[in-house]
């Protein structure tokens, strides 16, 4: 299991160092050929992310519950009701926020409208943190 991480290491490095050798060679890229190994990297990179979590959870679930105590799916959960919350959260607010900067450039009156769409973007990571904590109550 280890080696298929520092497989995917190596990818993800890799891609860092050309990015760096690019900037700091001061030469224009073609984009053509960065596309090409940014696509060979992420046909190589996530397959082997996904396989590492498919093989490594199972078998933390398993230690887990071998002792006499769920609470290994539980933790699981909570974090990722937070993690994917919050992710859905910046997505949101990424949108309505350029959004409500365009308008309120346009018309300074609708700021207030703006800031309430805000807001209700940002009730869906505070949605997903009290959804963690009804399930950490509960273990």
């Amino acid at each position: 299991m280890e080696k298929i991480i520092i497989i995917a290491l190596v990818f993800v490095l890799s891609t860092i160092a050309t990015g760096v050798y690019y900037m700091y060679k001061g030469t224009s890229v073609d984009e053509k050929k960065l596309r090409m190994f940014l696509k060979f990297n992420m046909v190589f990179f996530l397959p082997l992310m996904f396989m590492t979590v498919f093989t490594l959870v199972p078998g933390f679930v398993s230690a887990q519950t071998e002792g006499g105590s769920s609470q290994g799916l539980g933790f699981i959960a909570a974090g990722l009701s937070t993690g994917l919350a919050s992710l859905g959260a910046g997505v949101a607010v990424a949108n309505v926020g350029s959004s409500a900067i365009g308008a309120v450039s346009e018309d300074s009156k609708i700021l207030g409208k703006t800031m309430i769409f805000l807001g209700l973007a940002e009730g869906i990571a505070i949605y997903g943190l009290i959804i963690s904590i009804m399930i950490l109550g509960r273990l």
